[in-house]
């Protein structure tokens, strides 16, 4: 019983799938294509209307009394001028991202920034308790003018030292031993001046200043926490928006002529939208220095100015750069190339309105437009509305409403 039931239920299915491709012919093309001609012609029977199995006065019958042109839409191949683009998957970046930290060990007095500011490279951002480094920095200055003063009375010895020494009412060792005394005091002083310098760039080090121009992020601590050198979470984390950069990839096919373009200009870089909408265009700043082998894609940056802010880092976004212009080639809709066993390729309607088969290939190609290298010629109409009805031979009729 069970396998018996399993039966029925595997014949109920064929049957739906058959009905269904004859109801729905494209599907047929695309799941099962040498079925396609066959679930074609069963939908051409079964759902042409009769005004269309029937041919008017004068047409049809009186031609060849066979089944009625299928309507179709048709364009001229044409010559023009194509931007050559390609399009990617990018990641907007930051030109540079700076997380701000404590440089010394103290608590904060003050947080001088608010959460998504923009800031300007050397606004004061936050303060640390300076007293302990005011401390050190003025016991260095006190033991400076201690050492000086030190010095200076050395100074005089020496000089008494020598003017006994010429009368011989001092000894040359006494000479010497006061001139020594008053280098090593000349060399405190230059340590004492080294301890200045140090204390009072600690010092200043409390004063907590953005290195950067660009946004502020989220404040990762409050006033009145402790903080130290060493520790790796930080005050606040600066964006810079303008400019910025966008990071995309492109296949290594297309390395040397990006390498080429680069070294004649920076060429153009448009960003779009999840929705195609444009956001901003840049220009290409560097390529990677080596082609990523796991992909076999080479990295590539570009750089807006993003004076509108209109990009924003972490957002992704649909690339589009512009290698140049191939001057007076083909090119027909790209909706009119269709992917088939053989390849692409194209519906054409001959001189005496008959479908006919083209196989194309395509050099080029966006979102509207293809670049066809080979199987066309400059007049050729090619089928953009109803080629999903055709087989070769098929007898069309022309929508001069939409298209010529």
């Amino acid at each position: 019983m069970g396998f018996a039931r399993f039966a029925w239920m595997a014949i109920l299915a064929c049957g739906a799938a058959a009905a269904y491709g004859i109801y729905a012919p494209e599907a047929t093309d695309r799941w099962v294509p040498p079925a396609g001609g066959v679930a074609h012609q069963l939908h051409n029977r079964i759902w042409t209307p009769p005004t269309q199995n029937a041919a008017a006065p004068g047409q049809g019958q009186g031609q060849s009394g066979g089944p009625a042109p299928i309507v179709v839409t048709v364009t001229p191949v044409k010559r023009a001028d194509f931007p050559v683009v390609l399009e990617s998957i990018g990641q907007v970046q930051a030109y540079n991202t700076v997380l701000v930290r404590a440089r010394v060990d103290g608590q904060i007095e003050k947080i001088a920034f608010n959460e998504g500011q923009m800031v300007k490279q050397g606004d004061l951002l936050a303060q640390i308790d300076p007293r302990p480094f005011q401390a050190v920095l003025d016991q260095a200055a006190a033991k400076k003018s201690q050492d000086e003063a030190n010095l200076a009375n050395a100074k005089l010895d020496l000089a008494r030292y020598a003017t006994l020494a010429k009368q011989d009412f001092a000894t040359k060792q006494q000479l010497d031993t006061q001139n020594a005394m008053v280098l090593q005091l000349t060399a405190s002083i230059a340590a004492d001046t080294a301890a200045i310098d140090a204390a009072r760039t600690q010092l200043d080090y409390t004063t907590i200043r953005a290195p950067i121009s660009g946004r502020a992020g989220f404040r990762l601590i409050d006033e009145g926490n402790l903080v130290n050198a060493g520790q790796q979470t930080g005050i606040v984390s600066i964006a810079q928006l303008r400019p910025i950069v966008v990071i995309f990839a492109e296949p290594q096919e297309f390395v040397t002529r990006i390498n080429e373009e680069l070294a004649a200009g920076s060429p153009q870089v448009t960003v779009m939208d999840a929705e195609g909408h444009k956001l901003a265009t840049g220009r290409l700043s560097i390529s990677d220095n080596q082609v990523d082998l796991a992909t076999g894609t080479i990295r590539l940056k570009a750089e807006f100015d993003n004076k509108d802010n209109a990009l924003w880092p972490g957002l992704a976004v649909t690339t589009g750069l512009q290698l140049g212009v191939e001057k007076d080639v083909l090119i027909v809709p790209t909706e009119v190339v269709q992917h088939g066993q053989k390849g692409l390729y194209v519906f054409i309607v001959d001189d005496q309105n008959r479908a006919e088969v083209r196989q194309v290939k395509v050099a080029h190609q966006d979102t509207t437009t293809a670049v066809i290298s080979d199987g066309l010629k400059e007049g050729d109409r090619v089928v953009t509305a109803g080629q999903f009805l055709l087989q070769p031979g098929s007898i069309v009729s022309i929508d001069t409403g939409s298209g010529t």
